[in-house]
């Protein structure tokens, strides 16, 4: 018997001690991030998912005929949107790629219809922020600052000793991964294995309102140019940009396609909603099928659509439907601290950003 989904409400949630004075610390520390970069550059990027490995444009088509569980918010009906890729890596500096770090992909779905999140009244996205592991190094927006403070202050430090600290942590992780362990710490401050970026499923790792419902998101490469390359290593070495490289030619030959799923909340105990460390039991709710994503072949990086995307657009869950929601200590943290990158960066670069915007087509 499948267990009933647990129904959205505002009490699900519950603000952790001092909120606030948490959220302004890390508006700071992304700020410290920001300024170190910028200065350096001479030009303002991301305080966090700085370096971009390949933008993409394809067509997100939502699954007809799914479950009234399933056809919330965006997915209530069968339809397709244009959809824009962004992988990237965690830290706010651009790196040498032998120097690895968490992955992230980026989604922004255009032309969305519904009753709009506050801060997104006037646009026509729904935003997602994935990692490539499912669950988040913290388990809430204090403990994330702690990771952040040390991330920035790593920020415009030598690079060959981000390499040689990163290869160190990559060791321990593999000896751990052998005796059946990992570490999310470890793997945050530059322990993950360097594999082929295309070759991952990435989670949305914190909960989102999913209508009447609560569920997580989860992106997974199903074409089988895609599914081949899950695990591979990359070679980074004398390689600085070695994701991009491995990026294009996979989507320059045959493009790719994804599943977008969901997981929903069944059981608030054993799938809390502040604690964003743990990973739901995928045993207790399985991800399920609500869109695809397909990726014609293209160039990804270079083009006109990699240079409007990195330059004059950000991605915040902040900016989507109503029925989408985020939800959680971490969540609620990016709200504020991803306005402030965004205005930075338009300060900074002279240059506004937007969410919504006429894309240029793919190149």
């Amino acid at each position: 018997m499948t267990p009933t989904p647990v129904r959205y409400s505002d009490s699900v949630e519950a603000p952790i001690d001092d909120e606030e004075k948490v959220h302004r610390d890390l508006i700071d520390t992304m700020r410290s991030i920001t300024e170190t970069t910028s200065e350096d550059y001479g030009h303002a990027v991301r305080s966090v998912h700085a370096k971009a490995h390949g933008i993409l444009s394809g067509e997100l088509t939502i699954v007809d005929g799914l479950p009234p569980e399933l056809a919330q918010g965006l997915f209530a009906g069968p339809g397709a949107h244009r959809v824009l890729m962004r992988f990237s890596t965690n830290p706010g500096d651009l790196l040498d790629d032998s120097v690895s770090a968490p992955r992230g992909l980026a989604l922004k779905v255009l032309d969305v219809a519904g009753e709009r999140l506050p801060d997104s009244a006037e646009d026509t996205t729904q935003n997602l922020i994935l990692v490539n592991a499912p669950a988040f190094a913290a388990p809430d927006a204090k403990a994330f600052l702690g990771s952040l403070k040390q991330l920035a202050a790593t920020t415009d430090r030598a690079e060959w000793a981000k390499k040689l600290l990163s290869a160190t942590l990559r060791g321990v992780e593999t000896a751990l991964e052998a005796v059946g362990g990992k570490s999310a710490m470890i793997a945050t401050m530059g322990g993950a294995p360097i594999t082929h970026p295309l070759g991952d499923s990435y989670y949305s790792q914190v909960p989102f309102r999913y209508g009447e419902y609560i569920a997580k998101f989860a992106l997974v490469p199903v074409s089988s140019n895609l599914t081949e390359l899950t695990g591979d290593s990359v070679n980074t070495s004398g390689r600085p940009d070695a994701l991009r490289e491995v990026i294009r030619e996979t989507i320059i030959e045959r493009g790719g396609e994804w599943e977008l799923r969901v997981q929903l909340n069944t059981d608030l105990d054993a799938m809390p909603i502040e604690d964003a460390s743990v990973a739901w039991d995928e045993a207790a709710s399985p991800y399920r099928t609500v869109a695809r994503i397909t990726v014609a072949p293209q160039l990804s990086i270079g083009t006109d659509l990699a240079g409007a995307v990195d330059e004059n657009t950000f991605f915040s869950p902040w900016h989507g439907l109503a029925a989408h929601r985020p939800l959680g200590s971490v969540n609620r943290a990016r709200r504020q601290a991803y306005e402030m990158s965004a205005a930075f960066r338009a300060r900074y670069n002279g240059c506004p950003m937007h969410d919504s915007a006429r894309f240029p087509a793919v190149g």
